[in-house]
């Protein structure tokens, strides 16, 4: 069979998720188009295309424990100079993220791996461009705020022409939505580039 490229994250909702995309694709970063807007839970990794059954049964599983929770984005930051990423800000919803990317890679389960770098929720918006470029994002997006109820993840598998495409989606085991997670959503009218 083989193996595939793999990744678990939280899609970021319309029309922030568009938004975020095209402003990437706007400061010169070349992965915008392959890169749905995202938070990660699980960062690129090559597994046995065989064991693609199990992983999603312990992504189901994780999902099942899991409620809905309030996310925010507000603002920039970046990872230079250890990493060329500019990035929003996850401001709510953080560690909710973290303790998901914790279960998602639990050492018992199918996909359990080390980290390159600390978790650190966030959603890219310039990665590996020209200082110039990934200083114009950071100063475009400072001001950006968009928030939604998270509700799931989802599984994804990179292709062989570079791009990611959702494989499958998992809703969290919670029945209802907690009032703090049903606040409208938010958007802040951004600048041109």
């Amino acid at each position: 069979m083989g193996t595939v490229t793999i990744g678990v994250s939280i899609a970021v909702p319309e029309p922030h998720g568009s938004l975020l995309q095209e402003r990437r694709a706007g400061f010169g970063d070349p992965a915008a188009c392959c890169i749905p807007t995202h938070v990660t839970l699980l960062p690129p990794t090559e597994v046995e295309e065989s064991a693609l059954p199990a992983i999603e049964t312990h992504l189901v599983e994780v999902a099942a424990a899991g409620r809905p929770f309030p996310m925010l984005l507000s603002g920039t930051g970046t990872f230079r100079p250890l990493s060329p990423v500019v990035y929003v800000r996850v401001a709510e919803g953080a560690e909710a993220c973290t303790r998901l990317q914790k279960q998602v890679r639990d050492v018992s389960g199918p996909v359990a791996r080390e980290l390159q770098f600390p978790y650190h929720p966030h959603v890219t918006v310039a990665h590996g461009i020209d200082d110039e470029a990934m200083d114009h994002a950071f100063e475009a997006l400072s001001g950006y705020e968009a928030g939604w109820p998270c509700t799931g993840f989802a599984l994804y598998e990179q292709g062989a022409d570079g791009v990611w495409r959702k494989l499958r989606e998992f809703a969290f085991g919670g029945a209802v939505v907690p009032p703090q997670a049903t606040s409208p959503e938010r958007d802040t009218t951004l600048p041109a580039l």
